[in-house]
This record gives structure tokens, sequence and C-alpha cells, in this order.
């Protein structure tokens, strides 16, 4: 039991720890899609009612996105009506549905292992589903830490659910890499602009089966999700901004101890007097600086690299493309921990900017190189700069700006609204990446490949610029203090 006079850091970590397992689905969903890939490819290449092409492949890749687009959109409502808890539970529910149902899209309805393009409909409707669950966890999650957190905290523990989104995908590359064993992943070959068949030499069982257990795998997380997050309690903000005052102290008084609690339940209620203040109460800029940031958060490119680092690094050459990724996830997550250390040290802004300038050096580096065997090292070398500084900046920095940025009264819609920017732009990147850098000017040239990265580097040093020159630095301020500093620009 907390102590209610001086608090308990033990109870706080508890709750976030439950809270952060939202941001580990979410990256255990968006990325088990790129072990999942080719066997999913290869799988439905055997469809005899229709022709599955790059374009379809491209789109199933990127569907949960549509998914995360909803999610993220309803997500203001979910939290404004429903509560953060309730809303965190229903995203668990929506996850375990969707890993059962890409596990075994046949179920109920059709033939099983036989492809056709209603199985095709069906399985992209299962990974929509629980793309929404993505929008709503990546939406409330953070905001669910940074209602709980005290101030001086609030930075590190929001950093922490971009911990557990990394920490996701790693684990899913693992759960992948392990479920494919001794299997290979099909090889597949284009026949025409757009069009690919299978090899008659493929791994029968990984276009079979693999691909499924690695959808299903998700469900064991999923599920405990939704069991923990019964048992965590409501935000004292949204108690408070929901008239149940006494709850809200009690929480408060567990975490910050009971004479700091009555502090900032007053300021809580001060700030939240007037709960129906639209979403332009505080200007356009700050609505557009949380849009902005979540648009180069995603239009820099790293889930070009996120989702597709096996196929990307099988373009290289490289032997074991499936044990790379795994070796590049391990660096992203201790990365990850350099922003988790220092955002409460050096501010958000800092971080940003040296991230987005490192950024840039690594995705200039990869146009420069890619589809030359003599660099193929100094590529390797140059996505792993590219995605590390990523991890130290954009990953987690944006998500601790998006939880605190918005003044209590517009949160849950002011964040709504961002988020749904940042899947839109995902699912356009995501959806675009691979007919981009298969572009060619000429037969057999590399234009697609200097293309795409030489613009991913292009945009990182605009989102450079935009960090310095028009968003504030939050670091220490209270999540009430966010009136004030938007009352006065």
């Amino acid at each position: 039991m907390a102590n209610q006079e001086k608090g308990s850091k033990a109870y706080l970590f508890s709750i976030v720890l439950v809270a952060v397992l939202g941001g580990l689905l979410f990256g255990y969903d968006t990325a088990v899609i790129s072990g999942a890939e080719k066997g999913l490819q290869a799988f439905f290449l055997g469809a005899g009612d229709f022709q599955y092409t790059d374009a379809l492949h491209g789109f199933t890749c990127s569907s949960a996105l549509i998914g995360c687009i909803i999610g993220s959109a309803l997500s203001g409502l979910f939290a404004s009506h429903l509560g953060r808890k309730r809303s965190l539970f229903m995203a668990g529910v929506f996850f375990f549905l969707s890993a059962l149902g890409s596990y075994n899209p046949e179920f109920l309805f059709f033939e099983h292992g036989k492809a056709t393009y209603s199985l095709l409909v069906v399985f992209n409707l299962y990974r929509v589903l629980g793309g929404i669950g993505v929008g709503l966890a990546s939406a409330i999650c953070p905001m669910y830490i940074a209602e709980v957190a005290p101030s001086n905290m609030r930075g590190t523990l929001v950093s922490w659910n971009q911990f557990a989104i990394i920490f996701g995908q790693l684990v899913v590359y693992f759960v992948n890499f392990l479920i494919l064993g001794e299997h290979t992943n099909p090889v597949i070959e284009q026949i025409g602009a757009g069009v690919y068949s299978v090899t008659a030499d493929s791994d029968p069982w990984t276009i079979a089966t693999g691909w499924r257990y690695m959808f299903g795998s998700e469900a064991v997380p999923a599920g405990l999700f939704a069991l923990l997050v019964c048992f965590v309690p409501e935000t004292p903000r949204y108690l408070a901004m929901t008239g149940k005052d006494e709850k809200a102290l009690d929480v408060l008084s567990k975490i910050n101890g009971l004479d700091k609690a009555k502090e900032i339940l007053a300021e809580i209620k001060n700030t939240a007097a007037v709960k129906t203040e639209k979403l332009f109460t505080y200007g356009v800029m700050v609505i557009f600086i949380g849009i902005m940031l979540s648009v180069f958060q995603q239009a820099i490119g790293i889930n070009a690299v996120l989702y597709y680092a096996p196929r990307i690094y099988s373009d290289m050459g490289l032997s074991d493309p499936m044990m790379v990724t795994v070796i590049t996830g391990t660096i992203n997550l201790a990365l990850t921990c350099v922003a988790i250390f220092t955002v409460e040290k050096l501010g958000r802004k800092p971080l940003l900017i040296v991230g987005s300038l490192g950024m840039a050096i690594g995705a200039f580096g990869v146009a420069l190189t890619f589809g030359n065997p003599g660099m193929s090292a100094l590529c390797m070398a140059s996505i792993m700069i590219y995605s590390a500084c990523f991890m130290f900046s954009w990953g987690p920095i944006c998500w601790v700006y998006i939880s605190e940025i918005f003044p209590n009264t517009i949160r849950g819609a002011a964040v709504a609204i961002a988020v749904a920017f940042q899947w839109i732009f995902n699912f356009i990147v995501s959806s675009s990446f691979v007919p981009m850098f298969n572009m060619h000017l000429t037969e057999g040239d590399d234009f697609g490949h200097w293309f795409t990265y030489g613009m991913y580097g292009v945009i990182c040093v605009i989102a450079a610029i935009f960090v310095w020159k028009l968003v504030p630095e939050t670091k220490g301020k209270t999540l009430e203090d966010m009136n004030n500093l938007w009352k006065k620009k």
C-alpha cells in the first residue's frame, strides 16, 4: 500500500509500467509485419482469383496504419467519455482480437490455406482492428503517464513509453527470428511491372504457416495488457475534471504525498474550471506545433527502415538480414535510454535538433552509398546512424511534447488531432517507400535509392530548423503551466 502522507515512487512506477505495456504493444504490432511480409506476400501470390501486385502488397503491409489513423482520431472521444483507463482496456481488446484474426483470417468463413481476394480483405480488416488499438494506445498511453507523473519526472517517464515501443519492436524482431528458425523466407522474383512470383525452391512452411505464428504471437502480451489495465487507477486529472475530487486526491496522495496532492489538485481544479474550452482557445500556434511535431516524426522516414529492415538488408546482400535487424533493434533500444536519462537535464529542444542533424547525415550517407557493393559497410553504418539518432530524439521526445504541450482543457482533442496526423504521415511514408525505393529513370539505375533517402535527409534538416525557431522548451513545467505558456503567446 502506498504511503498517503509521503507518497510512493514504487506505486507510481507500477502503474506507469502497466501503461508502457501499451507502448510495447504499439511497437510489437507495427513491426511484426517486418518479419511476416515476405511469407504473407508469397501466400497471396498463390491466389487463383486475383493478381497480388506490388501495390496491393504495399497496402497490405500498411493497412494497420489506417486503423491507427482511426484510433488516434477517436482517442479524444474515448479519453474524454470513457476515461483514460477504460480506453486503454479497449485498446488491449482490439490488439488481442487482431492478433488472433491475423493468425487465422479463415476463421468460420473461408477454407483454411486457400488464398482468395475475400480472404485478403478480411485479413486487412483484422490488421485495421489492431491498428485502431495502436492508435488509441499511441495517444492515450503518453497522456496517461503525463497525467499521473510529477512534473520533475514527466519527461523521463513518458520517454519510457518510447523505450517500450522500441523494446516491443525488438521483441517482435527476435520472436520472428525464433519462429523462422531453420526455415527461410520465400524467394520472390519480379516478372513484370509491379508483378511478382514465388520461385519453386521457396520454403513452403514459411508461405503456409510462418507468418501466421508471427501475427498470432501478439495475443500473449495483448491479453496480459488488457488484464493488468483493470488494476491501475484512472488518472487524477481526469477524475478531477469529472467531479471525482476525492478519488483524484487519493491517487495523487499515493504518488506525491497528501500535502503535495492537495496543492496539485487545487491547480488542476483551477485550470479545469472551464471544461468546455474550444480547441483554439490558446491560439492556432499550439495546435500547429503539435501537428508539425507529429508530421516531422514520420516525414523524416524512420518507419521505412523499421518496417522494411529485413528487406533492405537483404537488398544490400547481407546473408542473414533477420539477425542484422535484431542487432539494429538492440542498438535502437540502447540509444532510447540516452533520451530517458538526459531529457530532464538537457531539455527537449537540444535533443531534437541534434537528432535531426544526425539523422540527416545518416540519410545522406545511405543515399550516396546504397547499391554500391564496395560501400556496403558504410551504407549499413549510415542506416544505423540514421536510426540511432532518431531513437534519442524524435522517437521519445515527440511523444513527450505531445503528452505535455497542450493545456489541460483541450488536451484530449488536441492530442487526438496531433496523433492522427502522425499516423496519416506514417501511412504515407510506409505505403510509398517500396514503390519510391524501386523507381528507375533508366533500366537498372539506382535513382529510387538515392532520391528516397536524399529526400528524407532534406526533411531532417527542415525539422531541425522548425524546432529551433518555433518549438518552446517545456522542461520542468507542470501541465498546468501550459495554460500560461500559451496565453502569453
